[in-house]
């Protein structure tokens, strides 16, 4: 049975591997990155139209329950849009609930406290975050910004207009987490999520903006959050994708089609062009291995037209622009956080674990000297396979 890896890069985006059917922990972070087949034929379709992206988001929620669309993954510019729509007067009126991919549902009754106004400390509210299944949520500076927001607003607002928040990701008492059996019911995130949506959301009658990783959202795809919740309430969800990789090889800002489109942009994929695409075009193939053999591609659910996976993409501006996340000013005052960022890494099966002290510090000064997404090169098969033979396991030759 082949074995797939998911890839990014930096130091807080990691690998972890997914071995077959085993319950196994999976982070799913697609990151812009260049890609590799940014030169096929544009196919055959009508050409996409852009609308004003909050008011079309905002419109969406007349149709559908649910609108979900990842959010910030070390992606600063999607960050600031996130926070200025839900920060937009309209916001409260169509929507009752939030649900966030980096959120402990341990802590659920804390969440909900601190939410609401209550005295519970950022200390004790950030464990919401920080404790989850993903070290990404823990360390963006996303998160510890949009939490406070959300309370902030609901001091603002009707009590009949307060938004509620819901973490979608397992419960975990990390510090019960001795081995990495102790992580098996972390498989499940997908469904934890769905099943949360399905208690608060749709049984009630309620609207929901749905924050999550692009892996958990697409429509047809047998295990992921929107594909279980589909299951039993059909399209039901609005699924928007940011362009990702797509246009990161156009050479100067008005050779890109989207040069006339105003940003923030939101494009419907049906009977366009863009949507005719495979999603090689827009999320990085993912590395699947069988021994020492290497290629990259995606599971055959994925192979289809990417209109049949996402019906909108968000257009943020061009993608060589883009701006990456910086990591919280906290993170690096807390030596006991990181050690235990590294001894979770170690538990749930990072290749080689993760270097909390010298790399992040590394991280953080590269950071602030170039503020935008790294490029990403696709990975050396041939080298990796080198490697692989030379180690013996194929983990050891992971870039």
């Amino acid at each position: 049975m082949a074995t797939n890896v998911l890839g990014w890069t930096k130091s807080r985006q990691r690998y972890l591997v997914a071995a077959g059917l085993a319950a196994v922990l999976v982070f799913v972070m697609p990151l812009m990155a260049r890609e590799q087949d940014q030169h096929a034929p544009k196919p055959t379709g009508a050409e996409p139209v852009p609308e004003p992206a909050i008011p079309a988001i905002l419109a969406a929620f007349d149709k559908y329950e649910v609108v979900a669309m990842p959010e910030g993954h070390g992606l600063k510019d999607l960050d600031d849009f996130i926070l200025t729509l839900i920060r937009t007067p309209a916001f409260t009126n169509k929507v009752n609930d939030i649900e966030v991919e980096c959120g402990n549902s341990l802590y659920q009754p804390a969440l909900d406290r601190y939410i609401a106004g209550e005295d519970v400390s950022f200390k004790e509210v950030q464990k919401v975050w920080r404790n989850t299944s993903q070290d990404m949520c823990g360390t963006s500076i996303f998160f510890e910004a949009f939490f406070p927001i959300v309370r902030a607003i609901n001091q603002r607002v009707p009590q009949d207009k307060r938004i509620r928040v819901w973490a979608g990701d397992p419960p975990i008492d990390w510090d019960e987490v001795k081995s990495i059996k102790d992580t098996r019911k972390l498989a499940r995130r997908d469904a934890t999520a769905a099943s949360v949506l399905e208690k608060e959301v749709f049984s009630k009658h309620r609207k929901a903006l749905m924050l999550f990783g692009m892996y958990h959202l697409m429509h047809g795809v047998a295990d992921d959050a929107v594909s279980i919740i589909e299951t039993d309430h059909p399209r039901v969800v609005f699924v928007i994708s940011d362009l990702g990789i797509f246009g990161s090889n156009f050479q100067t800002l008005s050779s890109s089609p989207f040069a006339s489109w105003p940003i923030p942009s939101l494009a419907r994929t049906r009977n366009t062009w863009l949507g005719a695409m495979d999603l090689g075009q827009f999320l990085p193939k993912q590395i699947f291995f069988q021994g020492c053999d290497f290629r990259l591609d995606f599971p055959k659910e994925y192979q289809k037209p990417v209109a049949e996976l996402v019906d909108a993409f968000l257009y943020l501006g061009p993608p060589d622009l883009r701006l990456q996340e910086q990591w919280p000013i906290d993170l690096a005052f807390d030596d006991e956080y990181r050690k235990e960022l590294a001894r979770r890494d170690l538990l749930t099966g990072v290749i080689e674990g993760t270097n909390w002290s010298h790399g992040f510090e590394q991280d953080a000064a590269a950071g602030a000297e170039n503020p935008f997404i790294p490029p990403f090169k696709p990975p050396d098969l041939k080298s990796m396979t080198k490697r692989c033979l030379e180690g013996k396991n194929p983990l050891s030759a992971m870039p």
